[in-house]
């Protein structure tokens, strides 16, 4: 009798080992870490998660060492093969008890919350004991180090799946900012930029006065090529802010700059926005390779491919000084986490919330 009950002590133990091995493996180590900013039941699992491959070890010999001895003590008291039986029936038991289906659930999460304490205070003395036997898990089975990313396309799917994941928390705003950067390098000169046949253009040689004021401010642009002679022959930019501090009755030529830059319409918009740094210019003069010209890129166009058309918020004093310095945040910042309210009893809500990160995990993997 006295060997039966040590049997089922012992099975007992290689259960919560399981268990526990399981549990930790269970959750995603780094949304723990996130959640046990503001919820206790997270920062105790945290406090034996964050010793890695030791806590694996660790719990791994423990199964084994438990499962031993319960057989061992079965055997002395029933046939050997009963006492193989008994052992496994006991631990499927207390796998589905603790662990149905595979899933977190309240009483396999209590268990590594009561027990987190005493393993942590374990790795931390046993760390250097358990480091062979942490180099022996890492050579025989590796460090899985590939995100399953190959191409820019991957990436971009990647990206839009995480718009449909149930826990995400990016806003989707920054992940379209993300989708818009990273085909931004593939986009051509030509498919951005504005042709001639619709660029509103000024002749050198025209008068400066409110007829041409008018005219150039209801086009809704505030730069305008130069030509001299013929539409085809630039010779300089108008700035509408130079046009507006000019005297009356002057010329065109008088105040326009002269300073041109060119891209090809084969460049790529990134080559396109290094001129626009290199060049400190806001617009440029798109040529082909006959030396022809095509049409204009301005340094809003390139960004509007790169960022999106973002979405108009309700502040537009951004000339007021005083609405400036008035304005507070109202959003959290990106890199801040939104303080959260935890119920009095966290641990279904947590562990419905890791089950459905490490869902999201797996899809991605």
């Amino acid at each position: 009798m006295l060997y039966f009950i040590l049997g089922v002590l012992c099975a007992a133990g290689a259960v919560a080992a399981w268990v526990l091995l399981q549990t930790y493996r269970h959750v995603p180590r780094r949304e723990l870490k996130r959640l046990a900013r503001h919820d206790e039941v997270a920062g105790l699992l945290y406090r034996a998660v964050a010793y890695g491959a030791s806590l694996k070890v660790l719990l791994g010999c423990t199964l084994v060492g438990f499962s031993v001895l319960a057989l061992a003590a079965f055997s002395a008291a029933v046939d050997f093969w009963l006492a193989v039986a008994t052992v496994a029936a006991l631990l499927a038991l207390g796998w589905m008890v603790f662990v149905p289906g595979g899933e977190l659930t309240r009483s396999s999460l209590w268990l590594a919350r009561k027990l987190a304490p005493g393993i942590a205070w374990l790795l931390e003395r046993l760390t250097p004991v358990l480091d062979p036997g942490v180099r022996f898990v890492r050579g025989r089975h590796g460090v899985r180090t590939h995100t399953d990313v190959y191409e820019k396309s991957d990436l971009a799917e990647l990206l839009e799946r995480q718009k449909g994941q149930p826990d995400n928390r990016v806003p989707e705003s920054e992940i379209e900012l993300l989708q818009h950067a990273l085909t931004f390098g593939d986009k051509l000169v030509s498919d951005t930029l504005v042709p001639m046949r619709t660029v509103k253009m000024v002749a050198a040689d025209e008068t400066i006065g409110p007829v041409l004021m008018d005219e150039l401010n209801s086009s809704g642009h505030s730069r305008f090529p130069v030509y001299e002679g013929d539409a085809a022959h630039i010779v300089g930019i108008l700035y509408l802010h130079d046009l507006v501090s000019a005297r009356h009755g002057g010329r065109v030529a008088d105040i326009m700059s002269r300073k041109l830059a060119y891209v090809h319409e084969d460049f790529r918009l990134y080559q396109a926005l290094q001129a626009f740094l290199k060049t400190k210019q806001h617009l440029l003069l798109v040529v082909n390779g006959f030396e022809e010209l095509v049409g204009i890129l301005t340094i809003e166009d390139v960004m509007e491919q790169m960022a999106g058309k973002l979405a108009m918020d309700d502040f537009d004093k951004y000339d007021d000084l005083h609405a400036v310095a008035a304005t507070t945040q109202t959003e959290p910042a990106a890199h801040e986490e939104p303080e959260v309210e935890r119920p009095e009893e966290p641990l279904p809500e947590l562990a419905e919330e890791l089950n459905s990160t490490s869902d999201a995990e797996e899809m991605v993997e």
